[in-house]
């Protein structure tokens, strides 16, 4: 498997569980103390930080330290918007098309040809 796929499969598990660990509390812990929820987000945190750091090392093989970002801000956005739908039963906005405009936008300039 190439670095560039292995690096983006990873980072994607990685914001799965990076994405429960910031924003699943606020549906399944909401009754509970702060600190019950950042003890359990750091938990599940541990584990996006074994596939994050991993997938980082792999990516910078191939990838510049900004494309590394805006590759992760990508990877995130894909990763957000369905688990505010489906997960915690927002609406789909066109806000979050324009978002990905923007870092589509990002995307161009940090990957063209210097």
């Amino acid at each position: 498997m190439s670095p560039l796929i292995r690096f983006v499969l990873l980072l994607t598990c990685s914001n799965v569980f990076m994405t429960f660990a910031w924003y699943a509390h606020l549906k399944n812990l909401s009754d509970r103390p702060w600190y019950v929820a950042a003890l359990v987000s750091w938990g599940i945190a541990f584990f996006e930080y074994l596939l994050q750091v991993p997938a980082n090392r792999g990516g910078a093989e191939v990838l510049s330290l900004g494309q590394l970002k805006i590759m992760q801000e990508v990877i995130t956005l894909a990763v957000f918007v369905p688990f505010a739908v489906m997960y915690m039963k927002q609406p789909l906005k066109l806000d979050y098309l324009w978002a990905a405009c923007c870092i589509m936008g990002a995307v161009y300039f940090v990957f063209r040809g210097n």
